[in-house]
């Protein structure tokens, strides 16, 4: 039976270097948030759940979802969020499912799950055998975030105070990888460790 992997690191852990490296190794990668994403782009599955729960005023001239118009509607009423959530959530389910499968068929032997919001999300954690979090100094998120998007400090402190909290993230974990002050090669000896033992 293949190891279920359960990905998850705050904003500018390196987690998606982590992941490449996985699938370089062998692993089959199934990406959560990309899933998501195409639920509510341009005739994406939860289009027509959110055209009947919220109007068509929420979704573009184009047929995705207006994504500053729920923010604002989310914001202005937290309901709104969760009833976005219960029309996406069983859709990622579905496909999270149909991949893993897929993946399975294929005969891989690991299935690295990458969900950011892992910890946050109460019920993701069933559904892996183990949870690797990737993890380094909160200094060291904000340095590598301001670096990549040009996002200003404060903005990127705001996105990792929204996430679930280090200390939570780490207790989740079944194995850490510490990506702070590590070349490339280092981090690609701490990944083959973990791999090894996830049977790659």
């Amino acid at each position: 039976m293949a190891a279920r992997i359960g990905l998850t690191g705050g904003i500018g852990s390196g987690k998606s270097t982590v992941l490449a490296m996985l699938q370089a190794l062998g692993a089959a990668a199934i990406d959560a948030d990309a899933i998501s994403r195409a639920t509510t782009a341009a005739g994406g599955a939860a289009i027509p759940g959110i055209r009947a729960q919220f109007g068509p005023e929420f979704v573009t001239a184009d047929g995705a979802l207006d994504r500053d118009r729920m923010r604002e509607r989310a914001y202005a009423e937290p309901e709104a969020r969760h009833q976005l959530e219960q029309i996406i959530h069983p859709l990622v389910g579905q496909e999270v499912a149909r991949q893993a499968d897929a993946a399975l068929a294929a005969g891989a032997r690991c299935i690295v799950f990458d969900i950011p919001l892992l910890v946050e999300s109460g019920r993701w954690r069933q559904l892996v055998d183990r949870v690797l979090v990737v993890d380094c100094l909160p200094e060291t998120q904000v340095a590598r975030v301001t670096a990549r998007s040009g996002l200003a400090p404060d903005e990127v402190r705001a996105i990792i105070a929204a996430q679930a909290p280090r200390p939570v993230r780490l207790a989740a974990a079944d194995l850490v990888i510490c990506n702070e002050g590590l070349t490339l090669e280092a981090l690609q000896h701490e990944v083959a460790q973990a791999a090894r033992s996830f049977g790659l």
